[in-house]
């Protein structure tokens, strides 16, 4: 007989997930009879190991053939902590540690549990949001630009519907410098497109001018790129979009710069200023130069994205601190928050200090971070971050949903799998930022979704500009999407759309993920399954805000339930080839469902429903 604990069960811990300084939890651990215990020890250390504090567990009852122990904990600090438990016996005792969702003797990990700041909140209109993210240069173009002041040299497609430029130079450098002229008109021209997809959120990719299309490379923070518009239509997209109910967040690159830059100016284009032309620059100190000029830091060693010191004040107030700094002046111009561009390089005094100020200027504004990985205890650069025990975020980017989606439909793992994944993120997130999370399936950063479900290749740049699936692959690709996006629709937090997966966009990472949206020639069956998610989405609550449990994680299903208020939803996905009987409900939306008798629905292979009692 095993020890049973299951930190995600409330049966053993109660509330479940993160705690605030001095709330009460509850824990229960179950030992059988014939180990003898006498009473437990929690065993509490920081999340260096070092010892924190230690709590009793006493005997309170016996259940069949188990000991029942029981006590609570509170923790008294904002912090990561880690436990286990120390069972004492006559004459000695052994340590518990956690393995899976059960326990082992003497070998395994800790468990995790954060306590979070009490007044640590994220913006209501973020909560179950829908995102629809938009790469500007390849969505809609309306108008033509004044191009004057654009950093040059540059391309500009003749054809919207031309493949992207991929080839490197002469000497090998891939510049990223063509375009097609997408601007904020065109994006402002197809919002009642982006809002009939149930959208609540806009997110672009960066908009400042910039010398690449991706405008990663900040030339100016405070000018729009030219080829997008002026500031008068960035702000009467804006317009659009708030008349809809959809917010605007932008992205906030500020780990580093371009050399071709208002700041740095290596190639000269803003006369004779900036670091690295002028060494009286006021921008000088925004750099680390090894040699001056022309050896300095640079982000992952690209020449032309010179790393920037975020704690030096003169950066620090140019971004946040200024009464007109950057995130300050975007604010007022229309935004509504950002989405910081690698925050594990951005320390966390520049995260909290950037946190206070948009707040101020805009209380309900919402910052996001790029993390990869579980952010509740993520280490970069050797640094464990405090995203959340100091409420530095309010949402980040759930790859790890993406990871055990995607995973689930190539049949790489099973629904158990993915079960312990999403339930270690809603354990692990404070539920505030959990119900923010940008849940993405395909981004600017990976090949497109609909590419990804039936193929992984890693060859040539030229071969990928070739490569396209075959009609067998896309129609697997496409049933596929289908399931996938229903999965990530029902789970916790804000599903967010790529610009293009609705159309059925397909192609390997970048630029090839960075094709133009194929205006007029859309896939109509996905374009309205995208609609209905969004629809169903706004409709009920359980599925922006609820809790989530699992009834059924096999080889092939999953059964789950949202819940919130009075309102419980029901989601059933069946992967296998084969039918599979479920219980039968008030249909919301289904797929391949051909059935339905008395008190049971038969979902046939590739099926799915989501129904309410």
């Amino acid at each position: 007989m095993r020890i049973l604990y299951n930190s995600k069960l409330p049966a053993y811990k109660r509330p479940f997930g993160t705690l605030t300084p001095g709330q009460t939890c509850a824990l229960r651990l179950d030992v059988p009879s014939s180990e003898g215990a006498t009473h437990i020890t929690v065993k509490f250390t920081w999340e260096n190991g070092c010892p924190a504090w230690e709590s009793e567990l006493h005997f309170a009852r016996r259940e069949g053939a188990y000991d029942i122990f029981q006590g609570s904990i509170a923790c008294q600090a904002p912090g990561l902590y880690y436990y286990y438990f120390y069972v004492h016996k006559r004459g000695g005792g052994f340590r518990l540690f956690k393995y899976g969702d059960d326990t082992n003797m003497e070998a395994g990990d800790c468990w995790q549990l954060s306590c979070i700041p009490a007044d640590f909140v994220t913006p209501d209109w973020a909560k179950g949001a829908v995102i629809y993210q938009v790469f500007p240069d390849r969505f809609c173009k309306a108008g033509e630009c004044d191009l004057t002041g654009k950093l040059r040299p540059y391309t500009l497609h003749k054809s919207w519907d031309e493949e992207v430029a991929w080839q490197p130079t002469a000497d090998g450098q891939v510049l990223n410098n063509d375009f097609y002229g997408g601007n904020f008109r065109g994006i402002a021209q197809k919002m009642d497109y982006i809002a009939s997809l149930g959208a609540t959120i806009l997110y672009l990719n960066p908009i400042s001018k910039s010398f690449s299309s991706h405008r990663y490379d900040t030339g100016d923070y405070l000018t729009p790129d030219p080829m997008l518009g002026t500031v008068e239509d960035f702000t009467a997209m804006c317009d659009a979009a708030h008349a809809r109910g959809i917010k605007v967040i932008l992205d906030g690159v500020y780990s580093h710069t371009g050399s071709n830059s208002l700041y740095f100016n290596r190639e000269g284009a803003f006369g004779d200023g900036g670091a690295y032309r002028d060494a009286s620059s006021p921008y000088k100190s925004w750099y680390t130069f090894y040699n001056y000029p022309g050896y300095y830091k640079s982000w992952w060693n690209f020449d032309t994205l010179p790393t920037v010191n975020k704690l030096d004040g003169a950066f620090m107030d140019y971004i946040i601190e200024n009464e007109n700094s950057v995130v300050a002046t975007w604010l007022r111009r229309g935004a509504d928050g950002f989405r910081l561009d690698v925050a594990d390089e951005l320390p966390d005094e520049f995260l909290s200090r950037l946190k206070k100020r948009i707040r101020q200027v805009k209380p309900d504004a919402l910052l996001m971070g790029e993390v990869w990985e579980d952010a509740s205890n993520k280490i970069a650069y050797n640094q464990r971050r405090r995203y959340f025990v100091d409420g530095q975020l309010d949402s980040v980017m759930n790859y790890p949903f993406r990871t055990a989606i995607l995973n689930f439909m190539r049949d790489r793992d099973d629904g158990r799998a993915l079960k312990q994944t999403v339930m270690a993120i809603v354990e692990n997130y404070p539920p505030q930022v959990l119900s923010c999370c940008m849940n993405l399936l395909g981004t600017h950063d990976t090949p497109r979704i609909l590419t990804a479900l039936v193929e992984d290749f890693d060859g040539s740049r030229e071969a990928m500009a070739r490569r396209r699936l075959s009609k067998n692959q896309l129609e697997v690709a496409k049933e596929r999407l289908i399931m996938a996006s229903f999965l990530q629709y029902m789970l916790p937090g804000s599903p967010s759309l790529y610009y293009g997966d609705e159309a059925v966009m397909q192609g390997h990472r970048d630029p090839f993920n960075r094709r133009t949206y194929p205006w007029g020639k859309e896939d109509g069956e996905m374009l309205d399954h995208f609609r209905c998610l969004g629809k169903l989405r706004k409709e009920s609550q359980a599925l922006r805000l609820g809790d989530i449990r699992f009834t059924e994680a096999g080889d092939q299903h999953l059964a789950f339930t949202r819940s919130y208020g009075g309102e419980t939803v029901h989601i059933y996905i069946n992967r296998s080839g084969d039918p599979w009987e479920v219980p039968a409900g008030r249909l919301l939306l289904g797929h391949n469902i051909y059935r339905a008798c008395g008190d049971a629905m038969i979902l046939s292979p590739m099926g799915f429903c989501i129904t309410r009692k």
